[in-house]
């Protein structure tokens, strides 16, 4: 979890949601990184959970902040984890919990379809177009569209995917280059390549400004509502 700037105000929501709904009887080690440990709040963590607060410097612009997020995880499983844990989630801190979100979500590699583009065709999916970018994805490739928001797997295969947009991404700057969506789209390039082994539903990851369609069951996590350009500012 990444609490950049302004975005330390959905910490407490995240964290009071998730310890009612994600892996609930399960070992859990939330890592946050923030540029703010003192306005990290005081969350209550269950038998078996910790809360570990790792300080990290703030970039001038938010676009940044996606693009050497991948850089500080994989460093982080070579320092850290690789102690810790057998399965590592990355996820947005702007997200709360509703119901239930456990080990049925587990696997070698974990990709969550994009809320937005999981009903439409090919052709509108926003993948970057653009040659000499290392995302770069053909108009006559890909299968789905994910969100960077959620993704996560064993450790060694986070490690793996990890350090390949992170290489991707600094290829591209080395070019002047950034791709359209930024670390999102490295991550859409590196699962047409590499295909993910679990594909997680949008009834994982929902945003809360959109009515439930009735194909979803229910909502288990969701996107709260925002006003992006002042929490970026």
């Amino acid at each position: 979890m990444f609490a950049i700037g302004k975005y330390t105000r959905f910490v407490s929501r995240f964290l009071d949601t998730a310890e009612k709904h994600f892996m609930i009887g399960y070992q859990v080690n939330y890592y946050l990184f923030t540029d703010n440990p003192q306005d990290i709040p005081a969350v209550r963590m269950g038998s078996g959970r910790t809360l570990n607060i790792i300080f990290k410097k703030k970039y001038k612009h938010w676009q940044e902040i996606t693009m050497w997020r991948m850089e500080v995880i994989n460093k982080h499983i070579v320092e850290v984890a690789h102690r810790e844990v057998d399965y590592l989630f990355c996820l947005d801190i702007d997200l709360v919990f509703y119901n239930s979100w456990g080990p049925e979500t587990l696997g070698e590699m974990v990709a969550t379809l994009h809320p937005g583009y999981y009903k439409t065709s090919r052709g509108s999916f926003p993948y970057e177009r653009r040659r000499s970018s290392m995302a770069y994805i053909s108009r006559e490739e890909g299968d789905f569209y994910y969100i960077g928001a959620v993704f996560g797997g064993r450790l060694k295969n986070v490690y793996e995917f990890t350090l390949s947009c992170h290489m991707a991404i600094l290829a591209d700057k080395a070019k002047g280059l950034m791709a359209v969506w930024h670390e999102e789209s490295h991550l859409n390039r590196y699962f047409l390549s590499h295909k993910p082994s679990k594909l997680l539903s949008p009834e994982y990851l929902w945003p809360d400004t959109i009515r439930k369609p009735p194909e979803l069951r229910l909502i288990r996590c969701a996107q709260v509502a925002k006003n992006h350009k002042a929490v970026r500012e």
